[in-house]
């Protein structure tokens, strides 16, 4: 099976839907990202939206049994937080200095980045059908990024900053499976809010020091009441409602699972262009969307895959 935690198949079918959900919201957000004003600094805003995400959580935290986080939860959710302002600072400081579709291709790999280290941390048990779907999907990915390049394959480049953002893929990777493998030896908490909250504090922490030493505070003055608005969406629906979302099916699924459902996410991007820019349909964007479709079918239904001849390698 793809999803095999052992879990009722009422809670497995609620953590699906949910990541469909994160799809929908974090794809319609980048969007959301153009309407801000240029100069703004992108590392403090993120670490503001970190914040206010948090502050939405607390009345939910605040009202949960549980106390503070023990000093060895406190120091996961410390690598967690480094897991998050590592991929944030890795792709503020790639997206100057690469093209958008060399960052594209490289973070098709977070899913099997994140099968790969969940099998090496023992929270991800051996899936050959699920191996073949997040393949799937990576081609699929890279199919609508091709689209949406015009199809520029020689945009695609590999130099240090490229791999300055590869060893963020790999932070965003590692992230839910620290999650599963926190969960799994109860140094996190079992409820999806306060996981959230914790790695979102300390996580927006992190960046906003780093914001702090690359970039300028007083550039945070050019916030117009536009930009304001845009910011508490994004911190409430694509940082908050999105971590919670994520940290809520890792309970129930594997980390490949879960991080498969970002190859989804362009998909909705690129419904929203075309109701923007109608004239940008084309048939190039067909491969990749219908490959995208199919491997997200597959990580909802995961009985569908298994009456595919893809039988899964004997141990």
């Amino acid at each position: 099976m793809i999803q095999t935690t052992a879990t009722a198949p009422h809670d497995s079918r609620r953590a699906h839907l949910g990541m469909l959900l994160w799809a929908l919201i974090v794809g319609s957000s980048f969007p959301a990202v153009g309407l801000m004003s240029e100069g703004l600094p992108p590392l403090l805003l993120t670490a503001l939206r970190f914040a206010i995400a948090a502050l939405a959580l607390l009345p939910l935290v605040w009202r949960g049994p549980e106390t503070l986080p023990s000093v060895k939860g406190l120091a996961l959710y410390a690598v967690m937080g480094l897991c998050l302002a590592g991929f944030f600072g890795a792709m503020f400081r790639a997206a100057h200095r690469t093209t958008a579709l060399s960052m594209a291709a490289l973070y098709v790999t977070v899913p099997l980045l994140a099968y790969g280290l969940g099998r090496g941390l023992g929270v991800e048990p051996p899936a050959f059908r699920l191996l073949l779907v997040l393949l799937l999907g990576a081609a699929g990915a890279l199919g609508l990024a091709w689209a949406q390049s015009g199809g520029q394959l020689h945009a695609i480049q590999f130099g240090f900053a490229e791999l300055i953002y590869f060893l963020g893929c790999i932070s965003s990777a590692l992230y839910p499976v620290l999650s599963k493998w926190g969960l799994k030896h109860e140094l996190l908490s079992p409820r999806a809010e306060s996981r959230t909250f914790w790695s979102l504090l300390i996580g927006g922490a992190l960046i906003g020091l780093l914001g702090l030493v690359l970039e300028a505070p007083s550039t945070l003055g050019r916030l117009t009441l536009g930009d304001t608005l845009v910011l508490l969406y994004l911190a409430i629906f694509s940082s908050g409602v999105t971590f919670w979302l994520m940290q809520r099916a890792t309970a129930v699924l594997t980390p490949g699972a879960v991080t498969g459902y970002s190859y989804l996410a362009p998909f909705v991007s690129m419904l929203l262009l075309f109701g923007q820019q109608p004239e940008q349909i084309g048939w190039q964007w067909l491969p990749g969307s219908l490959m995208v479709l199919l491997a997200t079918a597959l990580l909802l239904r995961p009985d569908l895959m298994q009456r595919l001849s893809f039988p899964s390698p004997q141990r």
